[in-house]
C-alpha cells in the first residue's frame, strides 16, 4: 500500500500558495485492508476513508466509466491493481493531476509542472468531456489564478473540447444546485470576471446565464460609461466587489444589477430609462432557476430595483428617502440595506476611470438611515390616538428625522453625486 498527496495540495505547493486541504490517494489497497488498518469508511459513490487519528480523507485509487449524461452518470472501479497513473488520468486538468510521494518526489505523468510554468489550463485526457462540472471548475480556476500579469490561459484544444461539450448538451444536464455552487465559489475568487469570460467564450454562459450574456454589445452613454459596453461594465463591477473583499451576496448582486439594460428599447440606446424595473423579473428568474439562497436572491433583486434611485440620493427629498427605506425593509434589516449600498458602490466605481473615486451617496444614505432609525416607533404609536393612522404617523416622524439631519449637513450636489449613478 502506497499513499500519495494529490490534486490541489500539490499544485498549490508548487505555486508557493498556502495549502488549504490535502487529498490523499491510496494505491495497492482494498476496502477490507483499510478497515483492518482502522480507517473509517465515509464514501457513498466510491471508497473514501477517514484516517483513524488525523481524520483526513483517503480515497482508494480508482478508474471510472461514463454511464449517463451529466456529472452523476459514472461507474467507479477500485481495486488494488489500479495504478496511480490510471487514477490521475481521470482528473480534470494537468495542473491537478500530479502526486507527491512520502519521499518528497513529484509524480507528474501528464505535464502538470510544465503547464504550471506556462500558466496554461489544459485537460488531462478526453475523459474531461464526460463531466460538465469541469467546465465550471476550469472557469473558476481561471478566476482564482488571475493576478495581473500572471493569468492562466486556456489551451486551445481544451477550449474546443468545452465548446463540443456545450454543443452536445452536457451543460444542460447540470442540476441547478451544482451550477450555483460552482458559480458562487467562482464569485469568491480573485477575479470573478475571468470565470464569466471563460464561460462566455466556450458557450456555456448562453446556457447558464443568457440574461447576462445579452448585455455584451449593449451600448451605454460614454459620458457616464467610458467603457461603453454594458457587459464590460458588469465585469468591472463584479471585480470591484472582489477587490474590496465583499461577501458573496454583494458580489452576486453586483453581477446581476444591470440585467434590465439587455431588454430596454434598442431605439433609445444608449439610454436605458426604466432598466431597473425591467431587470427585476430577470434577476428573479435567474435566482429561481439556479435555486439561489434567499439572502443572495433578496439582495440581488433589491439592488437591481434600487441602484438607480440610490445613485441620486443627494437630490432626493426626505420623503422619497424614507419610502426607499420602507420599500427595502431597511428599518427591520438595516444590515441588508447597507450591503446593497456596497453593491451600488461597486456599480459606481466599476467604470473606466472611476475605480478609486468616492461614492458619496453611500455615506449619505447610511447617515439618513441612522437618523430614521433613531425614531422611537413605539412611542409614536403610543401617542397616536387613531390606530389606523399609526403607520402614517411613524412615516412622518421618520421623514422629519431625515429632514432635520439633512438640514444639519452640508450635502454635496451636482452631476457626480446624482445623475451619473442614475444612468449607471
Amino acid at each position: 500500500m502506497k499513499i500519495y498527496q494529490v490534486g490541489g495540495a500539490v499544485r498549490d505547493r508548487l505555486l508557493g500558495l498556502p495549502v488549504q486541504d490535502v487529498d490523499y490517494v491510496v494505491v495497492g489497497s482494498t476496502p477490507e485492508a483499510m478497515l483492518a488498518a482502522g480507517y473509517r469508511p465515509v464514501g457513498k459513490d466510491f471508497p473514501v476513508f477517514l484516517h483513524p487519528r488525523s481524520h483526513e480523507e483517503y480515497a482508494l485509487a480508482r478508474t471510472e466509466r461514463k454511464t449517463a449524461a451529466g456529472y452523476k452518470g459514472f461507474a467507479f472501479y477500485t481495486d488494488a491493481s489500479v495504478t496511480l497513473e490510471e487514477d490521475l488520468i481521470r482528473r480534470d486538468l494537468t495542473i491537478n493531476a500530479m502526486a507527491l510521494g512520502d519521499d518528497g518526489q513529484i509524480i507528474d505523468p501528464y505535464g502538470g509542472q510544465a503547464d504550471l510554468a506556462a500558466r496554461v489550463l489544459r485537460h488531462v485526457s478526453p475523459a474531461f468531456e464526460e463531466d460538465p462540472v469541469r467546465i465550471l471548475r476550469l472557469a473558476r480556476f481561471a478566476a482564482r489564478f488571475s493576478a495581473p500579469g500572471q493569468e492562466f490561459s486556456v489551451a486551445p484544444e481544451t477550449m474546443q473540447l468545452m465548446r463540443n461539450m456545450v454543443a452536445a448538451g452536457e451543460v444542460d444536464a447540470l442540476v441547478p444546485e451544482r451550477v450555483w455552487q460552482e458559480i458562487a465559489r467562482g464569485l469568491m475568487e480573485q477575479r470573478p470576471s475571468r470565470m464569466i469570460e471563460i464561460l462566455k467564450e466556450c458557450g456555456a454562459l448562453a446556457r447558464l446565464l443568457p440574461e447576462l450574456l445579452r448585455l455584451w454589445g449593449v451600448p451605454q452613454p460614454l459620458h457616464y460609461h467610458p467603457e461603453g459596453d454594458t457587459g464590460v461594465h458588469c465585469m468591472l463591477v463584479v471585480d470591484q466587489a472582489a477587490q474590496r473583499g465583499y461577501p458573496l451576496a454583494v458580489r452576486f448582486a453586483a453581477l446581476l444589477h444591470d440585467l434590465g439594460k439587455g431588454v430596454t428599447d434598442p431605439a433609445a440606446w444608449p439610454a436605458h430609462h426604466g432598466h431597473e424595473a425591467l431587470g427585476v423579473p430577470l434577476t428573479d428568474a435567474v435566482c429561481q432557476r439556479l435555486r439561489v439562497p434567499a439572502d443572495c436572491r433578496d439582495l440581488a433583486v433589491m439592488t437591481t430595483r434600487e441602484h438607480g434611485v440610490c445613485g441620486q440620493a443627494a437630490i432626493l427629498r426626505p420623503a422619497t428617502i424614507a419610502d426607499l427605506f420602507q420599500r427595502c425593509d431597511a428599518y427591520r434589516k438595516p444590515d441588508r440595506f447597507r450591503a446593497m449600498l456596497l453593491a451600488i458602490e461597486c456599480d459606481y466605481c466599476g467604470r473606466t476611470g472611476y475605480e478609486t473615486r468616492e461614492f458619496r451617496q453611500k455615506a449619505l444614505l447610511e447617515a439618513a438611515l441612522q437618523a430614521a432609525l433613531s425614531v422611537d416607533a413605539g412611542a409614536v404609536a403610543k401617542a397616536c390616538t387613531t390606530p389606523a393612522r399609526i403607520p402614517e404617523a411613524v412615516r412622518s416622524a421618520r421623514i422629519d428625522a431625515i429632514r432635520a439631519w439633512r438640514k444639519s449637513t452640508d450635502l454635496p450636489t451636482g452631476e457626480d453625486d446624482g445623475a451619473v449613478c442614475a444612468a449607471s
